[in-house]
């Protein structure tokens, strides 16, 4: 089945989702995902050089998978078949094995198949495809909301390529909310709507991420507004929000309030205050932000303002954002409250954070310096001969596994980056180097211990 056909009859058919509807036809039409697509990128190189290959796009729900694949088959002319995985089974990929040969021998037309929530075929329905995919009869374009690293088997795997798409921005939302509501298409520009761009950003902010949810609910809105006077349908933000069911708590045009609430959040953690980060949890998730950015955002602060004073910040961290992806709302916000909570009560320190900054404007500035001859790995007869690992001392033959020698390239000698502070685990962190240190001074050429 050719789904291009499909779709052309059906243009015009304003019974069909408004998403289904705005799938974009080309790059062009394509709104974000610029680290693949924008000029050079992967997707793009791949659909101008006319050499799609086999892939996987894993990422949230309505961040363009579907069209993305449609889009690949449609510029490089190839046959288009697409099931779920759900609804199909291995006759059904034997069927489409046959028609892909046949429209190579016949048509010498390459045949693309997607794949819908490939994370849901079993084993033997993935063996399915092995043999077809590494002939190139079939270019398999996956879809998966899963790491593909857990649902998908390494043979498979590893003839595939996993592209990661992210969730669309509020600002991408917009705009593709907006030329839903211009197209007369296949749109709403046929209908006359008064909208306000606050009800445009409600709509997005409360989308998290997902385009088909934001062009589903602006399709909602609309439909419960009956045209007044002049048949025209006035949409403001209390109507919108009585559509669908979910207040919101102050959004302006230039977005601002999400960053104000965010960084409201993120200095009360920083300050160690867990009441003040509770509630600014609270008020984020209650005006529609995804709830996943509150825990990326968490997972980066036990990172950034934390480190190794406390190095179970990061555990508790990542174990709230999974919890909420096992649990989801409202059970799941409980563990991102626990995490908030920890993290704002965990000693606190940017170490970690500042010798990051301090490496990346050092090797900026100095470039690639050559690696340390002793240090360098010596697998060949010829390496070893120009010097490669001569003079290494193994660390575990010395005493407390601690061997006084350089790491760093020469010509940075003996700069330090990492200064752990007074607090937390980093108190222990800075007296144990203090006591490398002495160590390296006193002996510094000290021969491994007899007893290990």
């Amino acid at each position: 089945m050719d789904l291009f056909a499909d779709a052309a009859g059906q243009k015009s058919n304003v019974q069909r989702p408004l998403a289904d509807r705005m799938r974009p036809k080309n790059l062009e039409g394509f709104v974000g995902q610029s680290h693949i697509l924008a000029g050079g990128g992967l997707i793009r190189r791949a659909i101008e050089e006319d050499k799609p290959f086999s892939m996987i796009f894993w990422g949230p729900p309505g961040c363009g998978k579907t069209s993305l694949a449609m889009i690949i088959a449609r510029e490089t002319d190839a046959y288009f078949v697409s099931f779920s995985a759900v609804l199909s089974g291995v006759k059904e990929i034997r069927a489409v094995i046959c028609e892909a040969t046949k429209q190579r021998n016949l048509y010498q037309r390459r045949s693309i198949l997607f794949v819908d929530e490939i994370h849901r075929f079993n084993k033997a329905q993935q063996d399915a495809f092995l043999h077809h995919v590494e002939s190139g009869l079939i270019t398999l374009i996956g879809a998966t909301t899963e790491n593909p690293s857990f649902e998908v088997i390494p043979p498979l795997l590893s003839r595939t390529r996993v592209i990661l798409l992210h969730p669309f921005t509020d600002q991408e939302l917009i705009l593709i909310l907006e030329y839903a509501i211009r197209d007369t298409e296949n749109g709403l520009g046929r209908l006359s709507l008064s909208i306000h761009k606050d009800v445009i950003a409600y709509i997005a902010m409360t989308a998290d991420g997902d385009a088909r949810t934001a062009l589903n609910n602006l399709q909602l809105i609309v439909d419960v507004v009956e045209p007044g006077s002049s048949n025209i349908r006035q949409i403001d933000l209390k109507t919108a929000e009585k559509a669908l069911f979910k207040k919101a708590l102050r959004y302006d045009k230039n977005g601002e309030e999400h960053y104000n609430l965010i960084s409201a959040l993120h200095k009360s953690l920083r300050g160690s205050d867990p009441d003040a980060a509770l509630y600014w949890m609270q008020r984020m998730l209650a005006a529609g932000e995804d709830p996943l950015y509150v825990a990326r955002r968490m997972v980066r602060f036990a990172s950034e303002d934390i480190g190794i004073a406390d190095p179970q910040a990061l555990v508790i961290a990542l174990a709230a954002m999974e919890a909420f992806r096992f649990l989801g709302p409202p059970e799941g916000e409980l563990a991102l409250a626990q995490a908030a909570a920890y993290l704002a009560t965990a000693p606190k320190s940017n170490a970690i954070y500042t010798a990051h900054k301090k490496i990346k404007e050092t090797i900026k500035k100095t470039g690639y310096l050559p690696v340390p001859l002793h240090i360098r790995n010596a697998p060949t007869k010829l390496t070893k001969e120009i010097g490669y690992g001569k003079g290494y001392k193994y660390a575990h033959d010395f005493r407390d596994a601690y061997a006084a020698q350089a790491y760093l390239p020469e010509a940075l000698g003996d700069r330090v980056f990492f200064r752990p502070t007074e607090r937390g685990f980093e108190k222990t962190v800075k007296k144990r180097l203090e006591d490398w240190k002495k160590r390296a001074c006193h002996d510094p050429d000290r021969e491994p211990e007899q007893a290990l």
